[in-house]
């Protein structure tokens, strides 16, 4: 085998595009950098070529099975590629855009995160924040015992929380140990009978051990079957309870379910934990998210500056906005009911009127107004008393009954997104935040820089306890290892918990380059696209030493790039050109930094040498005073900002948050 060839892309016939046809052999294990004009065929190299055809090539390498599943892909109009490793494309066009990815999901530092919070984490109270600690039985039985003489108590264990399975085998094992009933996803079944499972669903399967009356002789049975719960249920029991007369009692239901845990539990406020595992703080899971916006953060609310644009404009003149558009006369008539129910003038402006009229209209009130409106079929009129929902209840009825897309479609044009106020965007549940590491919860870690995360981690293990440190040790590293390749792409200023779909191109490539270097692979062909976008100068050396350590790691880099500083530290260069189009897609030169300068024909080297410059007019168009302003502008991460920006043949314009 020729040696020269196994360290080389050879490529001959490529067509894709504009390329005319090209030859080119590319040296492996080395930092490339193709460049030209735009619209020359750069990326028609790059991306359409070889990583195209290096990932239809993977593809095929697959079993006929998995083929199906990713679709078959057209082959580059290339004759040959000789030489291609498996190929990984890092383009501006890879950031996410799933509203529950963050930058710690992507970089993946929140999933060794959660590992560090389930192990070394400290447990609070959510009520009294005072530090909880495992229970002991005698506890447990003391705090069961609270509940009123003659409530009935089921005794469950939770054996199986979450997960997917037929269990038959463990429901056998079950009944031969002489139990009689389990609860399964919330109902209770004899195991004499045939039960079956949907083995692609997630169950929960809770043994029922006993079923007593709460009386002053009951601890001795209590204590027994408690103890048998403890041990199936993972030193987790469930004591269901139906008061006496069904009637609440102090803080309690009148029926519902305690927790006890062998593991953690707060004396004071009769709190008990599940098991703490990497789950619970994980928002993608209906374990770790808040029950109200299931771990967005965020919540769609109907706002009503958007159900009333101009509340200089009367009702009759179409201020509500939703129901003017309609030009259905039900909600006309129907507001004319309330206008006359308590005594205001549809002719008036809504800004005009109290704000007392003003809540009845958008929220509604409890008082039962007497309805008047044509039927619809508009040949009788419809008289009735009901309560008034509110306009702004009513879109939020509507919404949530509609089975149509476009009805939601139409009813979320006049919604906006709020912090959600139950978790104040953190994303999951009080149990979770409640759980803390050097006095830091995750979410409380996950809103700082990354390089004050970095500081905190790099400060972490003088703060812990001897057999904490040890656990704790290997996480620490890998979390501070890929926090180090975030820095060294200039993201210091980012935080974890910054949503994914939030970040600029420049910022979602630069994420994934860290991430591949903290994956440790070798042998692999990257090929990037314009890594330098978005990035300050002061942060290209930056970016710089990072490519290059990627190379380092033994892997090809195939970098698009116009930077000057990057092209000067690759170690080959591709000018393609000379110009755009059709009078593009040849290789001029090839080389290193030296030979491009050299080159007559390459137009990026006769910049490059200063043999060709773009000069600074001597004189520039004084504008002509109008101007744009931009007030409190507070979209992703800006600042509320105001900016005034002189702007030729604009009126005028201000936008207002």
């Amino acid at each position: 085998m020729d040696l020269a060839k196994t360290e080389q892309i050879i490529i001959k016939g490529a067509r894709q595009h504009n390329l005319k046809n090209i030859d080119l052999n590319i040296p492996k294990n080395q930092f490339v950098v193709i460049t030209g004009v735009s619209g020359s065929g750069k990326s028609s190299l790059a991306f359409d070529t070889i990583f195209a055809e290096g990932q239809r090539r993977y593809v095929e390498s697959l079993s006929t099975y998995a083929r199906q599943f990713l679709g078959q892909l057209d082959k580059a109009d290339v004759d040959s590629i000789e030489g291609l490793s498996p190929a990984i494309s890092i383009d501006q066009k890879s950031s996410s855009h799933n509203p529950r990815s963050t930058v710690g999901t992507v970089t993946e530092i929140y999933d060794f995160l959660r590992i560090l919070y389930a192990r070394i984490g400290t447990a609070y109270c959510v009520k009294c924040h005072s530090e909880i600690n495992p229970q002991t039985i005698d506890e447990i039985i003391d705090q069961i015992l609270t509940l009123p003489i003659g409530t009935k108590i089921q005794i469950l264990a939770p054996i199986i929380s979450g997960k997917k399975g037929l269990w038959q085998n463990l429901l056998k094992d079950l009944k031969s140990q002489g139990f009689a009933r389990i609860r399964i996803d919330g109902e209770i079944l004899d195991l004499d009978e045939n039960i079956d499972f949907a083995k692609n669903k997630k169950h929960n399967l809770d043994l029922v051990v006993d079923r007593l009356i709460i009386k002053e002789n009951s601890r001795s049975r209590l204590t027994d079957s408690t103890q048998v719960a403890l041990k199936w249920g993972n030193s987790n029991v469930l004591v269901n309870y139906q008061l006496p007369d069904n009637k609440p009692i102090n803080s309690l239901e009148p029926s519902g379910e305690l927790i006890y845990s062998e593991q953690f539990a707060c004396s004071k406020c009769n709190i008990s934990f599940t098991e703490i595992s990497p789950r619970i703080f994980s928002f993608n899971s209906p374990y770790g998210a808040c029950i109200d916006c299931h771990g967005l953060g965020y919540v769609s609310e109907i706002d009503p500056n958007l159900v009333i644009p101009d509340k200089s404009k009367s009702i009759s003149n179409g201020a509500i906005y939703p129901w003017a558009k309609t030009g259905n006369n039900y909600y006309q008539q129907i507001l004319m009911s309330l206008a006359k129910h308590y005594k205001f003038s549809l002719t008036t402006a809504f800004e005009k009127l109290n704000k007392i009229n003003q809540d009845f209209i958008l929220y509604g009130s409890d008082d039962t107004i007497k309805m008047v409106h044509d039927s619809f079929d508009g040949l009788e009129t419809v008289t009735y008393d009901k309560v008034f929902e509110g306009v702004i209840n009513n879109l939020k009825r509507r919404y949530e009954q509609a089975s149509s897309d476009k009805i939601k479609a139409e009813i979320e044009n006049y919604m906006t997104y709020l912090p959600c106020t139950s978790c104040n965007g953190k994303r999951l549940k009080p149990e979770s935040l409640s759980i803390k590491v050097n006095h830091q919860s995750i979410a409380d870690l996950c809103d700082l820089t990354i390089n004050e995360i970095f500081d905190f981690f790099s400060n972490l293990p003088d703060t812990l306890t001897a057999n904490k440190k040890i656990i704790a040790k290997q996480i620490i590293k890998e979390i501070s290892v890929r926090l180090k390749f975030l820095l060294n792409v200039g993201l210091d200023y980012l935080n974890l918990s910054r949503r994914a779909n939030s970040l600029s191109g420049g910022e979602a490539q630069r994420i994934r380059l860290a991430t591949q270097i903290g994956s440790g692979l070798s042998g692999v062909l990257y090929v990037l696209d314009e890594p330098s976008i978005g990035l300050h100068q002061r942060d290209n050396d930056k970016l710089i030493s990072t490519l290059k350590n990627l190379r380092d790691l033994g892997n090809t880099l195939i970098v698009v790039e116009h930077d000057e500083d990057t092209i000067k530290a690759s170690d080959y260069i591709i000018d393609i050109g000379p110009l755009a189009g059709l009078h593009g897609g040849k290789v001029v030169a090839t080389g290193n930094f030296e030979a491009i300068c050299e080159s007559l024909d390459s137009l990026t080297g006769a910049y490059l040498s200063q043999r060709k410059s773009i000069h600074l007019p001597k004189s520039r168009r004084t504008g002509n005073n109008l101007e744009l302003n931009i007030i409190n502008a507070s979209l992703n991460n800006l600042k509320n900002i105001c900016a005034v920006i002189n702007k030729p043949q604009l009126k005028n314009l201000n936008f207002h948050k």
